[in-house]
């Protein structure tokens, strides 16, 4: 019971350091202005205000999910996609913080993280016993779910792929454009996969409905 009020506190703590991400965000488009905030320059060279801290607050949060998950066994199949998604986003975070380069670049990958804030509501929802497809509130959830993952998630990460291909002239030689290329490869992989999750787990909920009617 206490490691479950534990898990919950952990996702609030996360909700909130996102909320700060979006912040971050924000903060940076009023002052540089939409077109200047995603020049090359600015995304590679330089770090926003409180971009550097929040990159370090999201890598130890991962590695501490991560060994968490591995510790009690919270995963299934062999290759669990939670777990690559760490993996990933670890080894990228962690090689960025340690050259201090691409920051800005993974804050704005972060930016799926607001899909996954709701992939944790449904969690919450089905262990509180609110499993009726024809509730509103499981609906509107459903449409939160799925809206998120194609907005903050697909076509985000696609975005961020684009901008690196194009601008892959303007890289210096070294690991950052092949570390990012790797890292967001690996995140596109991996929504692929987890859109047909989030299906299945869709077609589930709304079979079983079906079946009780």
């Amino acid at each position: 019971m206490a490691r479950r009020s534990f898990a919950y506190s952990q996702k609030i703590t996360y909700v909130l350091f996102w909320i700060f991400v979006v912040f971050v965000l924000l903060c940076r488009w009023r002052k540089k202005g939409l077109e200047n905030m995603f020049e090359h320059e600015e995304l590679v060279g330089s770090s926003w205000v409180g971009a550097y801290s929040a990159l370090c607050f999201s890598c130890g949060y991962f590695a501490y999910d991560q060994l968490d998950m591995l510790r009690y066994r919270l995963y299934s199949g062999w290759i669990p996609g939670i777990l690559m998604h760490h993996l990933i986003l670890l080894i990228c975070f962690t090689l960025a913080l340690y050259r201090n380069v691409t920051i800005n670049y993974l804050i704005l990958s972060l930016v799926c993280e607001m899909h996954s804030i709701f992939l944790h509501i449904r969690k919450v929802r089905r262990m509180a016993g609110f499993r009726d497809f024809n509730r509103k509130m499981v609906k509107l959830e459903w449409i939160l779910n799925w809206s998120t993952f194609l907005t903050a998630r697909v076509i985000c990460h696609i975005l961020i792929t684009y901008k690196l291909i194009t601008d892959a002239h303007k890289f210096d030689k070294g690991i950052e454009l092949p570390l990012a290329l790797f890292g967001m490869a690996g995140m596109n992989v991996l929504n692929i996969s987890l859109g047909l999750d989030l299906f299945k787990a869709f077609a589930r909920e709304r079979n079983q409905q079906v079946h009780q009617d």
